[in-house]
């Protein structure tokens, strides 16, 4: 597979995780490798030993796994172009939202960072091999960072206000992306729908794409998004919103309002087909069956329009 793959929203499935903020981090628990979690009133600890927390979730992923296996055989789906994509939270968030056992955040802890880190990567990277075998299917991974722009940029709360947690050096989180990415293989993706992401970070990283909610974006992010597309990698737009409210946008519209973004780019409209991919703006964990399944269809129609003639959008 190329980069250009991420994109290709036609043969890609996407595996959505079971709820967002604290419940991403408890699934997470299913896929540390040698680090258990267990909860608190604040959310999630880490544990001293394998905790009932963590065995649940092993659990229950185990049971995602066997009813996607089972579909997927049942679909007719087994060796073949459809790409699987699975997604677990990214290192700095997942730092950000653990608890040491003090009770302090463990991102304060450059140790307990460094520990997640690896075990995050082992555990995702087995994990990708694992689905990969039992579909016979392409997957690519997708890290979670809605902490990421607050985790720079200091704006993270401590135990008490005698006790903040200082910003995250940015060669800091370029290195745990490349250590999460590295060990993973094949294409990464990594997804924010936080306002002011770092995109000279991502930039030097190894990231092969980045998936952003399109009315987060400013001038400043325009010219992220510009630089990384140059750099021949592929930025996910995320223009169909995640629940129903209102008219439902039809597929050109949604091409449109993507194309205009790389037109005020300067980017000529082949890297529609190229670069640039159609997404919810932030997940679909919270949307209905029925919703969720109109947005992806609108996303997969508005992608083919773009690929099968990008200069008549």
């Amino acid at each position: 597979m190329v980069v250009g793959e991420l994109h290709r929203l036609p043969h890609l499935v996407e595996l959505p995780a079971r709820g967002l903020g604290a419940d991403m981090i408890g699934r997470a628990g299913a896929l540390l490798v040698d680090i258990a979690i267990d909860t608190v009133p604040r959310g999630y600890r880490i544990a001293s030993g394998r905790s009932s927390v963590t065995r649940r979730a092993a659990s229950l992923l185990d049971e995602d796994l066997d009813a996607l296996e089972e579909a997927w055989e049942k679909a007719g789906l087994r060796g073949g172009e459809r790409v699987v994509k699975v997604q677990a939270p990214g290192p700095v968030t997942l730092a950000a939202q653990l608890e040491l056992p003090g009770g302090h955040r463990a991102i304060t802890d450059s140790g307990a960072v460094r520990d997640l880190t690896a075990s995050l990567a082992e555990g995702v990277a087995a994990h990708r091999r694992q689905l990969e075998r039992r579909l016979e299917s392409a997957v690519v991974v997708q890290f979670d960072e809605p902490t990421l722009p607050a985790a720079l940029a200091g704006r993270l709360s401590g135990v008490t206000s005698l006790n903040p947690v200082h910003p995250v050096d940015e060669s800091v989180v370029t290195a745990l992306l490349d250590v999460c990415a590295g060990a993973v293989g094949g294409e990464v993706a990594l997804h924010s729908c936080a306002p002011g992401l770092p995109w000279k970070v991502l930039q030097r990283s190894v990231i092969s794409a980045v998936s952003v909610d399109v009315d987060t974006l400013t001038v400043a992010d325009l010219d992220g998004v510009g630089e990384f597309v140059d750099s021949g990698r592929t930025v996910l737009l995320g223009a169909v919103p995640t629940a129903a409210s209102g008219p439902k946008p039809t597929p050109q519209q949604i091409a449109a309002s993507v194309a205009g973004i790389t037109d005020r780019l300067g980017f000529a409209r082949a890297v529609l087909r190229d670069r640039v991919g159609v997404t919810p703006a932030c997940g679909l964990a919270e949307a209905t069956e029925a919703w969720a399944r109109t947005a992806i269809d609108l996303a997969q129609k508005a992608v083919d329009g773009m690929a099968e003639d990008p200069d008549g959008i």
